[in-house]
């Protein structure tokens, strides 16, 4: 599904907050999501549950790239989160926790009905999975594949790291140690497994616009597809960085026409370099990144 859906910037907004709802949606980022777990404490979840289907009612012109992040499955609130949301229609839903795919096929499923109550296109809710916050998350990383709804994936190191007991998850360089960069890793590994987008997780120093600038075009360097956003302020940087630039463009241009003029050759010598078939697929997947609406 990757090869469908484009997002760059995913940008979290806490469902407790209008204010913070409206300045989110009025950003550019290509997703907003109204966050019902982690933004919103325990006794404030109803009012926030009240507060994003209101929203979504009251906003339906943008409806297309508002998502809401709905409490964990195995908790008491993801169907009491989906009964609120689902009338006012919103694009995508973000799971928090899934510990496998019997727990994204279960969202599937409730999302079905849900869709059939309230008149909407059936399969039309679209879902990411934050597919490394459980220590069993990680081990069913790679079972996601032909999973309907799903377009991507993200991965996060803090929800990870209370799980594992840790008090912190950085090393002594200020990265993040092995087991979160592992989670890193699978997550873009079993992302082109399923072949959904994966999507870096956040840069938690919204001010740092240098370092969210380096990290995320290194990101999209390994393949990632677009990142999250805790910050207004962070999605232009985060835009920039995850479209190609007018030289890959050209660049990957001219190797398909390359290619186009030599039918049927395997490799080709070009301007000092062997160019072969991975080189071809590449130069297409990005034009094809750029020709999507």
């Amino acid at each position: 599904m990757a090869t469908v859906f484009n997002a760059r910037s995913w940008l979290f907004a806490p469902g407790d907050s209008e204010r913070k709802m409206e300045k989110a949606t009025a950003s550019s980022a290509d997703v907003v999501i109204f966050d019902l777990e982690d933004a919103v404490a325990e006794a404030e979840k109803p009012k926030a549950r009240t507060l994003v289907a209101n929203f979504l009612k009251a906003n339906a012109q943008h409806r297309a790239r508002l998502w809401v992040r709905i409490n964990p499955i195995q908790g008491p609130h993801a169907l009491a989160d989906l009964a609120a949301v689902m009338p006012g229609a919103p694009a995508g839903i973000m799971f928090p926790k899934p510990r496998g795919r019997a727990d994204a096929e279960l969202l599937d499923h409730y999302l079905s009905a849900f869709e059939a109550a309230f008149g909407l296109e059936a399969g039309s809710t679209k879902v990411m999975l934050l597919a490394t916050e459980e220590p069993s998350s990680m081990l069913a990383i790679g079972s996601y594949a032909g999973l309907p709804r799903v377009v991507a994936m993200s991965w996060g190191a803090e929800d990870l790291a209370t799980a594992l007991g840790a008090s912190d998850n950085r090393g002594d360089c200020g990265g993040y140690d092995f087991t979160y960069e592992l989670a890193r890793s699978l997550c873009l590994v079993g992302s082109a497994a399923a072949g959904i987008a994966a999507i870096e997780t956040i840069h938690g120093d919204f001010k740092d616009e240098a370092g969210l600038r380096r990290r995320a075009t290194a990101m999209r360097r390994a393949g990632w597809r677009g990142m999250l956003a805790i910050h207004p302020a962070q999605v232009d940087v985060i835009n920039e960085c995850f479209s190609p630039s007018a030289e890959e463009i050209a660049h990957a241009q001219e190797i398909v026409d390359v290619f186009a003029a030599n039918p049927g050759a395997g490799t080709i010598g070009h301007k000092g370099a062997m160019l072969d078939r991975p080189h071809l697929v590449r130069a297409q997947a990005l034009l094809a990144l750029v020709n999507r609406k």
